[in-house]
């Protein structure tokens, strides 16, 4: 069908970054429009959550299982059969009528998002071969999956208030479209395998189930709260399962994960990073945006629009930091970015219930997007550098995990220290002050994250010594 096996590499990086679009857009563009779905579907106060929970839960619950299983069964065959869940699953979440259709269909957006995520980001790594051509598709990957969590908030807000919040979820089905025609333009049919490797059920069940029950246990608290027997009696089964995890793939022949893939400077250093600034830029959204409503007074689509200029210079930032990616490596612009980051969270932590848009949002909205687009463009390339392609999906799925598992624990533990600056108080001022604490202790986790730079990832583009071989033409992408 196609002169190589590597496809059309144009259509390849197109399907992936639309994709993974979705994917973002998806974890929040509902956030907007809980209070709508709320008074349509009739949802208590805490099971409202569970619209956001189970998409997280699912997403980061699987993605070790859907990056193996892209190893195993082919990548493009589970990036198809994964698009096509999300789809058929948001159709099913914009036409729910009662609030467990749409707790369901959100946690089966998050199975087919699990399953198609790492084998997007597989597909770039095998297409793509190390160097400065893989820098430049991971970094066009990563500006859109930065663009489609910040635009999140402006389609959710847009969306809610002219077409009702049912569009926030149908929404994905022209995107999935999209990418399952890319797909079949460009996108190479998977390899035919010989005797092809069992998967590893044990490993997949105790990964899914630890993990599962880390997202479960944190994302409960603002209901139990930290103290409660019930949190930690959940993250205490989670801590044994994952150590069981680690017990079984070190015994596995066909393992889950392999802990070997982990001895990596590049691959530790990367997922350690990508969970750190992924809680912070989680934590940012969601901090931000329920300033500009709760104490501001803004509407939802005045929220949305006014994390235009946040989008802006995050995107930004990932072109940058692909120019420096391809000449010094993706150790290069870390540091500075997570220190950017972190010094416009700490300016967003100076907010103020009297403030405005101009004056307390727009300023430090570009410098986090900024340092944060510097941050999240090289971390995909860092985490696969030095990776073999049969092991493309793992690593992905590994990184991937990291990501959504940040995103998920720090926006929860965070949350719950602003609720416990903020008490029992509902005013303005009160509820400003919690948001500022939440900031600036997601300024902290930049600084964590900068720090981790230094000190695991190598100074020279491979573990062994050797810079990858420099490429003076970045053939094979789309300008």
């Amino acid at each position: 069908m196609y002169r190589n096996a590597r496809g059309r590499p144009g259509a390849v990086l197109a399907a992936a970054a639309v994709a993974q679009f979705v994917f973002a857009l998806d974890m929040s563009v509902v956030n907007v429009a809980l209070p709508a779905i709320r008074a349509t579907l009739g949802f208590g106060p805490l099971g409202l959550s569970w619209v956001v929970h189970a998409y997280a839960l699912a997403f980061g619950g699987f993605l070790l299982l859907g990056g193996r299983a892209c190893d195993l069964y082919g990548k493009r065959r589970v990036f198809v059969g994964g698009l096509a869940v999300f789809g058929l699953c948001s159709l099913a979440g914009g036409l729910a009528q009662a609030p467990w259709q749409l707790v369901a269909a959100r946690a089966g957006q998050g199975l087919g998002a699990a399953a198609a995520a790492p084998a997007a980001l597989a597909l770039l790594t095998t297409t793509f071969p190390e160097g400065p051509r893989r820098v430049r598709a991971l970094g066009v990957w990563s500006a859109v999956n930065a663009a489609g969590g910040a635009l999140g908030v402006l389609a959710g807000g847009l969306l809610t208030e002219y077409a009702g919040w049912r569009w926030v979820m149908l929404v994905n089905l022209p995107v999935v479209a999209a990418a399952l025609a890319l797909t079949a333009a460009g996108v190479p049919a998977d390899a035919r395998h010989g005797a092809r490797e069992r998967m590893d059920v044990l490993g997949a069940v105790l990964a899914t189930g630890g993990t599962g029950l880390l997202v479960i246990g944190v994302v409960r608290t603002d209901a139990e709260g930290w103290g409660s027997a019930v949190t930690w009696a959940t993250l205490a089964a989670a801590a044994v399962l994952l150590a069981a995890f680690v017990l079984a793939e070190s015994r596995s022949s066909t393992p889950l994960l392999r802990l070997g893939l982990l001895r990596s400077r590049w691959v530790a250093g990367a997922n350690v990073l990508v969970f750190l600034a992924a809680a912070g830029q989680f934590t940012a959204f969601w901090f931000v945006s329920l300033y500009m409503q709760q104490v501001l007074g803004m509407g939802a689509a005045a929220t949305g629009l006014a994390f235009l200029p946040f989008s802006a210079a995050m995107v930004a930032g990932t072109f940058a930091a692909i120019r420096v990616t391809s000449v010094r490596g993706p150790r290069a612009p870390l540091v500075p970015g997570a220190l950017l980051a972190a010094a416009g969270l700490l300016w967003f932590a100076a907010i103020s219930p009297d403030g405005g848009f101009l004056t307390d949002v727009l300023g430090p909205s570009v410098v986090t997007g900024a340092g944060a687009g510097l941050v999240l463009a090289p971390v995909a390339a860092a985490a696969t550098t030095g990776v073999a392609a049969r092991e493309a999906g793992m690593a992905s799925g590994l990184l991937n995990s990291s990501r959504q598992l940040g995103g998920c624990v720090g926006l929860a533990a965070l949350a719950t220290v602003a609720a416990h600056r903020t008490g029992a108080a509902t005013g303005p001022g009160a509820l400003n002050d919690g948001y500022a604490l939440g900031l600036a202790a997601a300024a902290a986790l930049f600084v964590v994250a900068a720090a981790v730079a230094v000190a695991v990832l190598p100074r020279r583009h491979r573990d062994g010594g050797t810079a990858a071989p420099s490429e003076k033409r970045l053939e094979g992408i789309p300008s």
